[in-house]
Formats: C-alpha cells, sequence, structure tokens
C-alpha cells in the first residue's frame, strides 16, 4: 500500500485520475488516514456535498495481509448528516482487495459538470474510470448483479443505492461480503450523499494476480498471527458469545439491564426483546437452514464470525443476520418484535443504501409523531419504501430523525451533533453516554464502546447507573478505538485486548513484525490520541463547541425505567474528556 489514487470528478473532458506516493501520509492506514486527509484538504466550512469536500476510502494498516481480522476499511468525509468530520467503517471485502491492490487509498475529489454516472474498475494493470447511465437509480442488488455479469463474480463492488444518489444524509456505502453480496456498509454520517455528489456510483476492484502483503519479518508475523488467533479464541466473547449468537447476543443482555430503548426512548426495557434476541434468532436460523445461516465472516481472516444469513420460512434469501443495532432500530425501538419483518426492513436499506441506525431511529420519531403506531410493522416497511422512491416523506425520513423531529415538532429526538443514537439508553449505561456526547463523529457507540465494562464487565467494572468514572472510561476507549480503526482491525478484538494482555501485545507485535517499526502500547495510546486531536480541531475550526458535546436535555430531566435514572455525568467532567 504505496500509493494513493486520486479520482477529480471535475476534471476538464471528464473524471481524471492521479496515482501519487503517500508523501506526508506516510504510514498511515484506517481511520489515522482518512481524518488526516480529510484534515489536511478539505476546509472545515465547506459544504459536505460541494466541490471542497473529499471522500477518502482507506483500509487499515493490516490490511491484505494474513493477519486475522484485519478486513475492515475507512470511510471518510465532512458528514452531510453532523457538519463535521466523519470516519465510517465496514466489513467485506473491500479492504482487503484495495490493499492487495497496492493502494492505501482512494480520494474522491472535485464537482462533476454533469449528471453522468460513472464506475471505476481497479486491478492489476491500472484504474479506469467508465460513464454508465445504465445504474442510475439501481438498488444495491441489482448494481452488484449488473457489475458481477460484467466483471466476473470474483470481485469486490463498493456501491451506493439510490439514496446515495439522492445525497440524503443518511445515505450509506455498501461493501460486498464474500459472496458479492452488498450486505456491509459503512453507515453512518451520511458517506453515500458525498460518494453520490461526486457521481461515482460504483467501484470495483479485481485483485486477480495479485499476491498478500509481505511483512517485514515473514517469521515473526506468523508467529504473532497464530499467538493472535488464539487469543481471539479463548475469550468468551470472541471466542464463543459473538461465533454462536452474532452481535444480537446483545438483546437480552442489555434488555435485563435496563438500558434497552423502547418506544422512541421512552423506557429501558422492551416486552418483546426475547422475540428478537440472538438466541431467537439464532434458533429460527438454524431451523430454516441453508448456507451460512448461523454463522458467517463478513470477510477473509475473520475467526470470530459473528455475522450469518438470514433465509425466509420459504428458504430463500433475504439478507445479512440482522445486527444488534438493527434488529435494536427497527424492533424495539419502534415496538416490533417480528423477525421476519426486522430482515425485511434490513434487506431494503441495504437496497437503498441506507444506515439502518438512523433510519431506526428516524421512524421511531415519525411514530412518536403519529405517523404510524408503534408495534406497526407493515407501517415501518411502507415508511422505508417513501425513502426509496424519493417521496417528500422519503426524503424527510432519509435525512435522519433530527429532520424528522423538526419537521414533526418532536421535542425527544435522540441525537448529538445531529446524529441518531444507537441501540444503548444513556441514562441506564452512563458511560456511552459519554461517548455518544463528547465523540467527533456523533452519537456513536463503537466511537467508545462503554458497554464492554459497563456492562459486560471486561476491561474491568464501572457501574453503568452511576456517573463516577464514566469520564474517564469512555477518554481510554475512545482512544483505544481511533487506534483499533487506523489498523484495520474489527473492532470486537477490543474484548480480548481489554481482558488479556497477551492478546494485546500480539497485536503489537503483528504490527512490528509486518512494517519493521519497534511500537510499544504508548505508541498505540499515542496514534489514538493523534487521531482524536486532529478530528476535533477539525470540528472546532467547523464550529463546534463544547456546547456540541451534550445529549439532549430531557434525557438530564426525565428519568428512564425501570431503574428511573437521568444522565448525571457533569458538564464538567464532559468536557475533560479529551484532556490527556
Amino acid at each position: 500500500m504505496d500509493k494513493i489514487l486520486r479520482i477529480d470528478v471535475g476534471a476538464a473532458g471528464g473524471p481524471k485520475m492521479t496515482e501519487t506516493s503517500m508523501g506526508d501520509y506516510a504510514g498511515l492506514g484506517g481511520r489515522a488516514l482518512t481524518s488526516t486527509v480529510i484534515a489536511a484538504e478539505v476546509p472545515p466550512c465547506c459544504h459536505p456535498l460541494g466541490a471542497d469536500n473529499k471522500l477518502v476510502i482507506a483500509p487499515g494498516m493490516l490490511s491484505g495481509t494474513k493477519a486475522a481480522m484485519s478486513g475492515r476499511i475507512s470511510v471518510g468525509c465532512k458528514s452531510p448528516l453532523t457538519g463535521g468530520i466523519k470516519e465510517a467503517n465496514s466489513g467485506g471485502q473491500g479492504a482487503q482487495v484495495l490493499a492487495r491492490l497496492g493502494y492505501a487509498a482512494i480520494i474522491l475529489e472535485g464537482a462533476p459538470v454533469d449528471d453522468t454516472l460513472y464506475k471505476v474498475f481497479i486491478n492489476k494493470d491500472g484504474a479506469k474510470v467508465i460513464a454508465d447511465n445504465s445504474l442510475k437509480m439501481l438498488g444495491n442488488y441489482d448494481t452488484v448483479d449488473k457489475l458481477t455479469a460484467e466483471y466476473g463474480d470474483k470481485v469486490a463492488c463498493i456501491t451506493i443505492g439510490p439514496a446515495g444518489e439522492m445525497k440524503l444524509p443518511a445515505a450509506t456505502i455498501a461493501f460486498t461480503d464474500m459472496e458479492t453480496r452488498p450486505t456491509r456498509h459503512a453507515g453512518r454520517g451520511g458517506v453515500g450523499a458525498v460518494m453520490g455528489s461526486k457521481g461515482i456510483k460504483a467501484i470495483v476492484l479485481d485483485d486477480a494476480g495479485m499476491k498478500m502483503r509481505e511483512a517485514s519479518d515473514p517469521e515473526k508475523f506468523s508467529a504473532a498471527n497464530k499467538a493472535w488467533v488464539a487469543g481471539l479464541k479463548k475469550h468468551p466473547v470472541t471466542g464463543e458469545g459473538l461465533g454462536a449468537y452474532g452481535t444480537n447476543v446483545l438483546t437480552n443482555v442489555i434488555n435485563e439491564s435496563g438500558g434497552y430503548p423502547t418506544h422512541n426512548f421512552k423506557t429501558g426495557q422492551f416486552d418483546g426483546a426475547a422475540d428478537i434476541s440472538g438466541e431467537s434468532l439464532a434458533e429460527l436460523e438454524n431451523t430454516r437452514g441453508g448456507e451460512g445461516s448461523a454463522t458467517h465472516g463478513c470477510h477473509r481472516g475473520c475467526v470470530i464470525r459473528c455475522s450469518g444469513t438470514f433465509y425466509d420460512a420459504d428458504g430463500n434469501y433475504v439478507t445479512k443476520q440482522p445486527e444488534y443495532e438493527t434488529v435494536w432500530a427497527h424492533g424495539g425501538n419502534c415496538g416490533i418484535n417480528d423477525l421476519d419483518v426486522i430482515a425485511r426492513l434490513d434487506r431494503m436499506d441495504d437496497d437503498f443504501g441506507l444506515d439502518t441506525i438512523e433510519m431506526g431511529a428516524a421512524i421511531g420519531v415519525a411514530m412518536e409523531a403519529g405517523v404510524a403506531e408503534f408495534g406497526d410493522g407493515e407501517a415501518a416497511i411502507n415508511l422505508l419504501a417513501e425513502v426509496g422512491k424519493g417521496t417528500p416523506m422519503g426524503r424527510i425520513l432519509g435525512s435522519g430523525a433530527a429532520a424528522v423531529g423538526k419537521a414533526y415538532g418532536v421535542e425527544h429526538v435522540p441525537v448529538v451533533k445531529g446524529q441518531a443514537m444507537p441501540a444503548y439508553d444513556p441514562r441506564a449505561i452512563q458511560g456511552i453516554g459519554v461517548t455518544y456526547a463528547t465523540t467527533t463523529m456523533g452519537a456513536d457507540h463503537t466511537a467508545g464502546y462503554a458497554i464492554a465494562t459497563n456492562i459486560l464487565g471486561v476491561g474491568g467494572n464501572v457501574d453503568p447507573l452511576k456517573p463516577e468514572g464514566q469520564a474517564e472510561l469512555s477518554r481510554n476507549l475512545q482512544i483505544a478505538t481511533a487506534a483499533i480503526d487506523s489498523t484495520g482491525m474489527c473492532l470486537f478484538i477490543a474484548f480480548a485486548i481489554l481482558d488479556q494482555p497477551d492478546t494485546f501485545q500480539a497485536l503489537i507485535d503483528l504490527l512490528n513484525s509486518f512494517s519493521g517499526a519497534s511500537l510499544t502500547a504508548d505508541d498505540v495510546t499515542a496514534l489514538g490520541q493523534k487521531v482524536l486531536t486532529t478530528e476535533r480541531e477539525f470540528n472546532a475550526a467547523a464550529g463546534f463547541t463544547k456546547a456540541d458535546d451534550r445529549l439532549p436535555e430531557y434525557m438530564k430531566k426525565e428519568p428512564l425505567a425501570p431503574h428511573n435514572v437521568v444522565f448525571e455525568v457533569p458538564d464538567e467532567e464532559l468536557d475533560q474528556v479529551f484532556n490527556w
């Protein structure tokens, strides 16, 4: 990964491609690279859909190698949803294939001169940009079908659906999985809208004839990877729970804790949680059967295998196994306890190219406004269909929960910096509330996953119902996450490295034996801190202040059942999260 592919979509005569060296970005990958490029090259006050914004797609530092779990990819830009810097992370095959093709990043820049739609094809011989208006307004599934018919089913595809073409703030970028299905998404912050604003519908990656990236010290790298895999497999979360029940293993756990947001964050428990839990989902998938039904990896090299494949009662493929946040967003948050309805909504989100968290939250706010009844699955399906059609109602919903709240005069809108909160109520899990409030990304559970320590007891124990210790917990997790996102590793490795020092050392050994560096744990921490500092400086220049690092006021005043608690971490502590 020693080069960057830049595509100026506004060049005279059509998009122009340039390959450059890494230059000042040498040694960076994933989130560290996307955020550094955006901070250095994008004016903080520019319009997110204008010519000055850029879209950066970057595999991690270890992507394209034999290192297990190294197939995550980062997408960076100025977010049309939050107005701040954005890194959206995805699995799928894109990271491994792009890295093996030798690219540390693809950067889309400029603004198209007309409404021609383009696809990009990259293989061992280089890259081409090709006009293809036949792809206009196709869903991600039909788009990928057309691309694989043309380029073969061994390629990896990066695509946007109609939501991206319509430049909706909830639009995603889809990455195909091992079965070449567009089921993995850089989901948050409207990155798909930025790709749509550049007139690029698809990027097709073909790594035929390319080898794995070679380590600086292959023998040490192999030994480190062996220890790494062993460490992941011996931890109860990464070695057992996630593989058996997927990420949805959390539904019963979080519901029991009283932190499962229900009916647009009205209460912390859902009566129908057992019906849509990971245990129920696994049982249903195992009963129906089908290839990859209950256990599946989203990219080559995955050993946790937390995903699956959902088939309907007749054995027809519907979607990938709906993840915890999706099951919550379209399930408990909207009062829906039917897994088939939730799977159908997940399929629609993937096809239209929409963030399942943002859409579930948006529909929840609409339900509170009286547009539909909580628990009405068919109404939810009909509302989501409006987004795919681009109707006025659909465009409001596709603009996210904050936009729906404004359109319908709803006060109870669970967002920070304009981005919807995921599946954990910050009143009952105070550590995640600190993360929601202070992360550079808008409300985002992955930015500092306090659930690990607040609820699961991973990396220690901090009482989720009390404010003490939450700011420090979130700070440390946000630093670690920024570093992990830069390596290309799946964030779920955090469970093992937080609890097992030898597994953390194996990760450091992987980085060192691959690159020839001599990193220590302190260096990994410094990397995370540098990424966060870069992001916060961009947001500050874009106009963000400490007033933006706050939860909605009602969460500080209205107690959440069953614990009847409010969010109590003082503003003064929120303002100290990034003081290290």
